[in-house]
C-alpha cells in the first residue's frame, strides 16, 4: 500500500500535518495507536480546560453574593466534573475524525514504527501487523508523563496528569510537584473544588519560564486562595503508608527538611519524549538528548523521514507542533513554507488568574544586554476588570529603549490567554510599541490594558 505521506502519531501535530499533506493533493494516512487527536485533546490541552470551567463555576456559585446574586453553597461533584471533561475530550476526538474523513486521511489504528526504505510497520491492537510505504514518513508520537525516580508512579497514591484528569474521588489534601503548566493548573483546580493543596517546585519561583513579576502574583493569588506554595524546594522521598503518602520535602535555601502528609501526589516535572521501540535506530535517524535531530525543516539525517511536536527541539506546546507541522508539509510538497520563528511563540496558563507571555522576560532582555523600558499596568485601575470583579494581575510590557521594539509581553490576569495573540501578531509583522498603543482600543476592555502599559514605560500612561 503506497502513499505520499504517512504521519505516525494524531496528535496537534500528527493530525494537522495529515490534513494538510491531503489538502496539497498527496496521498495521506495517519497511524494512531490510541485515541484520534493524541494527548493534547484527549489527555491534555482540551479536557484540562473543561475541568478548570467547571471549577470556575462552582467558585462563582460559591462567590455569588460579591456580585449581588443570593445562591446556595455549591458542591463539587468529582465524578461528574471528570463526566463533562470526558465527554469534551470524546466530542473534539470526533472532531479529528470528521478533518481526516472530510480531507481523504486514511486512518491507520495501531502503533506506527519507522522502516529503512520508506516503510512504516503497523502492530494492530490484535497483534496483526502491516506494512506499508511512503515516500515522506513523519514522526509525531509526542511525549508523556515524566517518572522521577524519588516518585515512582503508582496510578493510585502516586499518580501522573492522566489519573488527575480522572481521580474517582476527591481528596482531602494533595501535594502537587512541579509548578509548569500542568502542575499550576492542577494544582489551582483542586484547590478551587476544596482539595488543600501544597505546591512544591524546585526553581526560585513558580511558572519558571515567566516573568519574575508574573511568578510573584500566581503566588500571591494561589496563597489567597488557601494553598500552600513552597519555591526552591524538592521532594526527596515519598514513603506511601495505608492510604497516606507521607511527602519529605526538602527546602534548598534553608537546607531543611519537612514532611507533608497527603491523600495523593502528582508528579508534574515535565515530560519525556516517545521515541522507544519505534525503529529510529534501525532506521538510522539521529536522535540527542532525547529528541529526534532536524533541520529548519524539519528534516531528519535520513532522506524522506521528518519529526515534528515535542520528539524534536523546542517548545513542547501543541500550537507549536502544529506550525512545525505546516511547514513540513507545505516544504516537502515543494511549496515555499514559512520556518517558525522559535523567538515569537506565546506561552499560557490557564489558573484564575491566567498566564499568557511571549518574548523575553525583563531580566532575560537585560541579561542579552538590552536597554529596556518596561511599563505595568495593574487591573485594579481597569474598569472592565473591576466590574468583572476579577482584579488580580497586571499587563507588563519589555520595550528596546533604542528601537521601541516589543521585547516581551507578560500578561497575568482574567481572561488574558485570548489577548497575547494579538502582541504575537505585532512582534511578527514588526510593529513598535507606539504603533500598537497608537491604535484606538476599546473601552471597556481588558485588552486596553496593553495600551496603558506601552503608554506607562514612556511615563504617559492617563489611568496609570
Amino acid at each position: 500500500m503506497n502513499y505520499d505521506v504517512i504521519v505516525i502519531g494524531s496528535g496537534p501535530g500528527g493530525y494537522v500535518a495529515a490534513v494538510k499533506a491531503a489538502q496539497l493533493g498527496m496521498k495521506t494516512a495517519v497511524v494512531e495507536r490510541e485515541n484520534l487527536g493524541g494527548i493534547c485533546l484527549n489527555w491534555g490541552c482540551i479536557p484540562t480546560k473543561a475541568l478548570l470551567k467547571s471549577a470556575q463555576v462552582y467558585n462563582y456559585i460559591n462567590h455569588a453574593q460579591n456580585y449581588g446574586v443570593s445562591a446556595q453553597p455549591a458542591e463539587a461533584d468529582m465524578a461528574a466534573m471528570v463526566q463533562r471533561s470526558r465527554g469534551v475530550a470524546e466530542t473534539m476526538s470526533k472532531g479529528v475524525q470528521f478533518l481526516l474523513k472530510k480531507n481523504g486521511v486514511e486512518v491507520i489504528m495501531g502503533t506506527g514504527r519507522v522502516k529503512p526504505d520508506h516503510k512504516v510497520e503497523v502492530t494492530a491492537a490484535d497483534g496483526a501487523v502491516a506494512e506499508y510505504e511512503a515516500k515522506h514518513i513523519i514522526v509525531a508520537t509526542g511525549a508523556r508523563s515524566r517518572v522521577m525516580p524519588s516518585m515512582p508512579q503508582d496510578g493510585k497514591h502516586i499518580i501522573g496528569y492522566r489519573e488527575a484528569m480522572t481521580l474517582p474521588f476527591k481528596p482531602k489534601s494533595m501535594v502537587v510537584c512541579g509548578s509548569g503548566a500542568i502542575g499550576s493548573e492542577f494544582a489551582f483546580f483542586y484547590q478551587s473544588i476544596g482539595v488543600q493543596v501544597t505546591l512544591v517546585e524546585f526553581m526560585p519561583q513558580i511558572l519558571p519560564n515567566e516573568d519574575e513579576d508574573t511568578a510573584s502574583q500566581m503566588s500571591r493569588s494561589f496563597r489567597k486562595m488557601g494553598m500552600k506554595v513552597m519555591a526552591s524546594a524538592s521532594v526527596e522521598k515519598v514513603d506511601v503508608e495505608g492510604d497516606v503518602c507521607h511527602v519529605t520535602i526538602k527546602d534548598l535555601k534553608r537546607n531543611t527538611e519537612t514532611v507533608v502528609d497527603c491523600d495523593v501526589v502528582l508528579s508534574a516535572v515535565g515530560v519525556v519524549t516517545n521515541l522507544e521501540n519505534l525503529g529510529l535506530e534501525e532506521t538510522g535517524i539521529t536522535v540527542e538528548r532525547g529528541k529526534i535531530v532536524v533541520n529548519d525543516w524539519y528534516e531528519t539525517n535520513v532522506p524522506g523521514y521528518y519529526a515534528i511536536g515535542d520528539v524534536v527541539h523546542g517548545p513542547a506546546l501543541a500550537h507549536v507542533a502544529s506550525a512545525e507541522a505546516i511547514c513540513c508539509v507545505e516544504h516537502l510538497a515543494g511549496h515555499e513554507a514559512k520556518t517558525v520563528n522559535y523567538a515569537n511563540i506565546p506561552g499560557c496558563t490557564y489558573t484564575t488568574p491566567e498566564v499568557a507571555s511571549v518574548g523575553l522576560t525583563e531580566k532575560k532582555a537585560v541579561e542579552a544586554g538590552k536597554e529596556v523600558l518596561v511599563g505595568k499596568f495593574f487591573f485594579k485601575a481597569s474598569g472592565k476588570a473591576t466590574a468583572a470583579g476579577n482584579t488580580d494581575g497586571f499587563i507588563k510590557m519589555v520595550i528596546d529603549k533604542q528601537t521601541d521594539q516589543i521585547l516581551g509581553c507578560h500578561m497575568c490576569g482574567d481572561n488574558v490567554t485570548e489577548m497575547i495573540a494579538g502582541i504575537v501578531a505585532a512582534r511578527e509583522n514588526g510593529l513598535t510599541a507606539k504603533q500598537v498603543a497608537g491604535a484606538v482600543h476599546p473601552h471597556p476592555t481588558m485588552s486596553e490594558a496593553v495600551m496603558e502599559a506601552i503608554e506607562a514605560a514612556y511615563g504617559c500612561a492617563i489611568h496609570g
